[in-house]
């Protein structure tokens, strides 16, 4: 593509990411200050067209990028910057920011989606490098039992204990278990304990059986996931029907989380419309970045917006709040 052309396309792409209507030569003369005619614009404008990059809904109608566009429109930006209101809210959010890693998180991804206006999701470490603080076992009667994990970094692990129907089981078991768990776990990773010393109390040592049977490997292969600003999907598609297949998308956990896991894998920064490889979201863009505590790739942040998505900011924005996030985790945990 000649520089005519690219600056022609850029000057399309982002007046319709500022307007969403579909834009015409004489906005495209206005923004690319271009000293052609507005014939010449046209022209190339059809050419444009011709190759893949806009298309024209109606006849009369201006041209509308396409997800080929976009993707040339992407992958030709300079590093985005934020302005210095949003350089100063991002930094007095991490000076500020304290408390368990969970609600980090949560935070984390409510300030992405303030900073941008499209929602924001926060994938948290697949699993915690940390040693565990303590480990108890809770009654939930039912037949269900509940073992919390507090880590050295402040995280709390939650896995459901399903007992055999209709057991019933006396609280010293509990309580004598829930101790015999703790003196195994202190002081170790939760991933690399697989056996506890027997407690010579068959009913307590069923228990402890019980329990490390149900931390398999594929309840920690995952990261929580964090949503901010899925009240943003409302105002940015104009179809009631796309906007609610984006939330149902963003309502399943573990989909998003694959979804995250693989644009990082493959290398990608930006995934626009079918890149994404999820049908709900073809109408969607995805910008995904992955964090670092102590050079350690830990989890990813992300932003979901519509295809006319504001690429420049939802990069600077992804990659400062993925550097600073990575940083403070990597801080030493303040009890």
């Amino acid at each position: 593509m000649d520089e005519r052309k690219a600056t022609v396309l850029r000057a399309v792409v982002e007046s319709f990411i500022d307007t969403a209507q579909p834009v015409g030569s004489r906005a495209v003369s206005d923004a690319s200050n271009l000293e052609v005619s507005a014939a010449t614009i046209r022209n190339e404008m059809a050419s444009l067209e011709a190759d893949g990059y806009l298309a024209q809904p109606h006849t009369s109608a201006g041209r509308v990028p396409t997800d080929a566009g976009y993707r040339y429109f992407v992958d030709s930006l300079g590093p985005g910057h934020l302005d210095e209101t949003e350089t100063r809210q991002i930094s007095s959010f991490f000076r500020h920011a304290q408390g368990q890693i969970e609600q980090r998180l949560a935070d984390t991804s409510r300030l992405l989606s303030q900073l941008t206006a499209y929602a924001a999701v926060v994938v948290g470490p697949a699993h915690d490098p940390a040693t565990v603080r303590s480990a108890q076992l809770v009654d939930l009667t039912g037949g269900r039992l509940l073992l919390v994990v507090v880590t050295s970094s402040g995280s709390i692990e939650r896995s459901m204990i399903e007992l055999v129907a209709g057991a019933k089981v006396d609280s010293s078991h509990i309580t004598a278990a829930s101790a015999a768990l703790n003196s195994a776990f202190v002081g170790r990773s939760l991933g690399s304990v697989s056996v506890v010393e027997p407690t010579a109390q068959p009913e307590v040592d069923d228990l402890v059986a019980t329990t490390l049977a149900a931390l398999t490997p594929a309840s920690h292969q995952t990261g929580e996931l964090y949503v901010g600003g899925t009240a943003n999907m409302a105002g940015q598609f104009d179809a009631v029907s796309t906007v609610r297949s984006v939330l149902a998308v963003l309502e399943e956990q573990l989909l998003v989380v694959s979804l995250l896991g693989d644009l990082v894998e493959r290398g990608l920064s930006v995934a626009i419309g079918t890149e994404t490889g999820v049908a709900p979201l073809a109408q969607c863009a995805v910008v995904v970045a992955p964090y670092k505590v102590d050079g350690e790739q830990v989890g990813s942040i992300g932003l979901l917006g519509p295809t006319r998505m504001d690429y420049p900011k939802a990069l600077a924005a992804v990659q400062v709040v993925s550097s600073r996030l990575g940083e403070s985790l990597g801080e030493p945990h303040e009890d």
